[in-house]
């Protein structure tokens, strides 16, 4: 028992110090991303915005698309229903910008995610002029420089998309915040993932695509009966081996109160997307966080075992607290981080910093439960309406 105890526990320290070195890596990354100049670099730009539904907080966050520090873009509001409670707020903000704004009716889905058919609808739309297309979401609220920061890598032709990535900002909820909190702390995570040549992903709320690129690799067309529209348009650059650019720069803040059903909700439908469409991710991710649990389930229960049985226990905790501990230090290392990535949000952030420490060791015991469930079905539920992913290119729609 204790053989495997200790060689459970080295792993998981050995696998902890090389994931905080790769930490400190990332934030060198992230430094050398914030002090480089984002150039002057700007053609002609369509940002596209899927809504549903008045959310909170929407009328700021769709203002901060129509105020971006940008010379030449437009806005493409896009809803599924002109009966839509969010097309009251659309017009309000639409009404209010000094860039031209347009609202986009797709109607019903058809085989596919209503996200995905609101996006194939708005491009359609789209007269030839725009140069670049950027997609992004409605909970996202972007700074000023957002926009020609995500778009100026583009400038060189080699690289096929630009992605940013969400932080969310923790809130106050009927459960004092927790939810909210570890929502943070688990998509706080993701992030880091990010910047690694090769293993770079679109993230729908925050990518750029040249739209000669786009319409030469016929993204459009991977969309037919896709679910997820940012890991299908992952797959088509990967497989015309165009490269992903990461721009921990354009960090954008999400924010939205959280229940523990929505937490679950939320986390379960990233883990089960991503076993669809990224199997190699998912292994890599089932492994890591599952392991991770595994040992410290087993740990406890030999400590308990030696505290009970008379033996020195006192020695196994200090070893085996060394796996979370090392987890806490690269959450540190993130909360760091973003306070440089975000400085209009450094007052809020500094309230919530004890988030991406603290509750970092909790973390793998969520993903542990969302990979275990993304095993147990394929049905999901996205802003109020179910599918059924059955394949890359075939999702089912259950009820609305």
């Amino acid at each position: 028992m204790y053989e495997l105890f200790y060689i459970l526990v080295i792993v998981q320290i050995a696998t902890g110090a090389y994931s905080l070195w790769e930490g400190f890596q990332w934030v060198r990354m992230a430094r050398r991303r914030m002090a480089s100049h984002a150039g002057f670099y700007a053609p002609v730009a369509a940002v596209i915005c899927p809504c549903k539904g008045n959310e909170p907080g929407l009328e700021e966050n769709l203002t901060a698309i129509t105020s971006f520090d940008y010379p030449n873009y437009e806005v493409y509001l896009v809803l599924a229903s002109s009966l839509d409670p969010a097309l009251k707020v659309i017009e309000r903000v639409k009404a209010s910008s000094q860039r031209p704004v347009h609202i986009v009716i797709a109607g019903p889905p058809d085989g596919c995610s209503e996200k995905v058919f609101n996006l194939r609808r708005a491009l359609e739309t789209l007269p030839e002029q725009f140069e670049v297309l950027i997609f992004t979401d409605s909970d996202v609220r972007a700074p000023r420089g957002w926009l020609g920061k995500l778009v100026a890598p583009l400038q060189d032709s080699r690289i096929g998309a630009t992605t940013a990535y969400r932080w969310i900002i923790p809130s106050r909820g009927q459960d004092g915040g927790f939810s909210s909190a570890l929502a943070s702390a688990w998509n706080a995570s993701v992030t880091t993932l990010l910047g690694r040549p090769g293993e770079n992903f679109c993230w729908g709320g925050g990518t750029a695509i040249l739209r000669r690129t786009f319409d030469d690799l016929r993204v459009i067309d991977a969309w037919i009966g896709a679910l997820s529209d940012d890991f299908s348009m992952t797959k088509v650059l990967a497989e015309a081996h165009k490269p992903i650019v990461f721009c921990p720069e354009c960090l954008a803040a999400t924010l939205h109160p959280w229940t523990g059903s929505s937490l679950l909700e939320f986390t379960n439908r990233q883990i089960l997307i991503t076993r669809i469409y990224s199997s190699h991710r998912w292994v890599m991710g089932a492994v890591a966080h599952l392991s991770y649990s595994l040992t410290l389930l087993y740990s406890a229960v030999v400590i308990l075992v030696a505290m009970t049985g008379g033996d020195p226990w006192f020695q196994l905790a200090v070893i085996a607290l060394m796996v979370p501990l090392l987890a806490a230090m690269k959450g540190a290392l993130r909360t760091v981080a973003v306070d440089e990535l975000m400085p209009e949000w450094k007052v809020v952030l500094k309230k919530w910093n004890w988030v991406w420490v603290a509750l970092a060791p909790v973390v793998p015991f969520l993903f542990s439960l969302n990979f275990i469930t993304s095993l147990a079905t394929k049905r999901l539920r996205w802003r109020g309406i179910r599918y059924e992913l059955v394949s890359e290119g075939t999702t089912r729609i259950l009820s609305r």
